[in-house]
């Protein structure tokens, strides 16, 4: 009998606040999934380059999200100095750049790169659209420098971005984080659950029982 191909795609942004409420749990999931799913990570790539600075209105959205996620994840804190501290802009792409640079030196970079980020923006008011931000945060993981500022900039990398951002409008999604299971082919979307990885890994131990 063939063995079953399966991926679990995990579709992010290091500067979704959701992403980040959902970091704990998400980890805890991988840990418990069984060997044969390889799980992907894929940057979805929430906004643009801009040097503008963001709008009062989608200020307001942002904070207001901050305290949803902090209401509905009791686990998550947010720092709200960074809206005293930075000058915020709605700009992602850089840090989605910094994770795929990161990756280059290593697939292990990849989660370090994103949680780093996650955590100099929701933790420490530091701002990851900044490029300085970014290139301190490589300098903090001991990656090599050098090759990280090289990547950060160059059109391969900027490319494998849109690649990735390609691949998530392909499988039409629409939010982050989203998980979506593959079972040789077949597409099955994880409803996410916030504060709980048990009923995430029995609806996927279920699915990978019933696809033939």
């Amino acid at each position: 009998m063939q063995r079953k191909q399966i991926i679990l795609y995990y579709f992010h942004d290091p500067m979704c606040s959701w992403c980040w409420g959902f970091s704990a749990v998400f980890s805890q999931l991988t840990k418990r999934l069984p060997d044969i799913i390889e799980v992907k990570r894929v940057l979805g790539g929430l906004a643009t380059d801009t040097d503008e600075p963001m709008p009062d209105d989608m200020a307001t959205y942002v904070k207001g999200n901050w305290q949803k996620i902090e209401e509905k994840i009791p686990s998550v804190k947010f720092n709200f100095e960074f809206w005293d501290k930075c000058q915020p802009r709605r700009s992602t792409y850089p840090g989605c750049r910094a994770v795929i640079a990161a990756r280059e030196q290593g697939e292990q970079y990849d989660v370090l790169m994103t949680t780093a980020i996650q955590k100099a923006y929701y933790k420490e008011a530091r701002n990851p659209s900044d490029i300085e931000t970014l290139i301190n945060l490589a300098s903090e993981l001991e990656m090599n420098m050098d090759k990280f500022n090289e990547d950060l900039r160059s059109e391969e990398i900027k490319q494998k971005l849109m690649s990735e951002i390609d691949f998530t409008r392909h499988m039409y999604i629409e939010s982050f984080p989203s998980l979506v299971l593959d079972v040789n082919g077949k597409h099955i979307s994880i409803v996410i659950d916030y504060n709980y990885c048990q009923p995430m890994l029995d609806f996927i131990n279920l699915k990978i029982e019933s696809v033939n």
